[in-house]
């Protein structure tokens, strides 16, 4: 496989690993609030990030580029972005079924494109526009599976958290993207790491010190909640080693496309919770995958 389809693969195992991290967040939910929960995923993920770092810079022989303020501004626009897209998408999941949730979310490759067309100037070709637009109609048809007359309003409040999740999801990714580009030229799994590392530390910092100073108790629960956090911490850092990878490798717009796999993977989860899906948001994911074939085949 050539380096420029190496993102297909990094962004397929990534989309694995974030289902898994995600269904892991959404059972500390339960014990430690949307906010504490969100919290888990970073302050368990640095140690691992940092671990990654120093592999591949011994495997390398390089130095961690030392990110300049253009890239420092990039990541933290993403980070923050990615603690309001996390918080929402923990929110949307306590009142719909955890794939119909994931699915809402999934109408951040529209939007990343567009924000990547604006900011980084990468403009995507006719094919991969066309997959682009046809999974972001099935994210629309699973979104709207419901008759309106069935929909209460935690489920109206739901799908507004699931779609302004997914529009700071986009943020994040084109910040990331645009952060690594901004590094001086390194290899790109050493350059995705350094974003990550910085990424999950502004994070960490972020949410410790808010929680200091509003909620206690939810910081000295995550705390407590060790054990299964560093599960959900290892593969929030992993999972996000490997998007940080594909953006290096391709633009954010391809990445977060291909990923729309995880509707179908969020599916297999619920099978397993007992969560009822409609026919017509299973109609969805099949409009989905035939988008993401789309942008593969372009």
């Amino acid at each position: 496989m050539t380096v420029e389809l190496l993102w297909i693969p990094v962004t397929l195992v990534a989309s694995v690993a974030q289902t898994a991290r995600n269904a892991l967040q959404k059972n500390l939910t339960a014990t430690l609030g949307t906010v504490g929960a969100t919290h888990v995923r970073f302050l368990y993920g640095l140690p691992f990030a940092v671990v990654f770092l120093a592999a591949i810079a011994g495997a390398t022989g390089q130095v961690p580029p030392l990110p300049g303020p253009a890239a420092l501004a990039l990541t933290a626009c993403g980070a923050l972005a990615q603690i309001g897209g996390t918080a929402l998408m923990l929110a949307a999941m306590r009142a719909r079924s955890f794939a119909v949730t994931i699915a809402m979310l999934k109408t951040e490759p529209v939007l990343v494109a567009v924000a990547g067309f604006a900011v980084l100037g990468e403009r995507p070709s006719l094919g991969a526009a066309v997959g682009i637009a046809v999974a972001t109609l099935g994210v629309v048809l699973v979104s709207l599976a419901r008759p309106a007359g069935e929909k209460t309003q935690a489920d109206l409040r739901s799908i507004g958290f699931g779609l302004l999740a997914g529009g700071l999801f986009a943020v994040s990714a084109v910040g990331f993207r645009g952060a690594i580009l901004a590094l001086p030229p390194v290899p790109p799994l050493l350059a995705a790491s350094t974003i990550l590392v910085t990424t999950l530390f502004i994070q960490t910092v972020v949410l410790s010190l808010w929680l200091a100073a509003t909620d206690r108790a939810a910081l000295v629960a995550t705390l407590k909640a060790w054990r299964p956090s560093v599960t959900a911490g290892f593969s929030g850092a992993f999972a996000s080693q490997l998007w940080f990878l594909g953006f290096a490798l391709t633009t954010a717009a391809n990445v977060r496309t291909l990923a729309l796999v995880e509707v179908v993977m969020a599916q297999v989860v619920s099978g397993r919770l007992k969560e009822a899906v409609a026919p017509r948001e299973l109609a969805g994911m099949a409009l989905i995958l035939i988008g993401v074939a789309a942008l593969l085949l372009h």
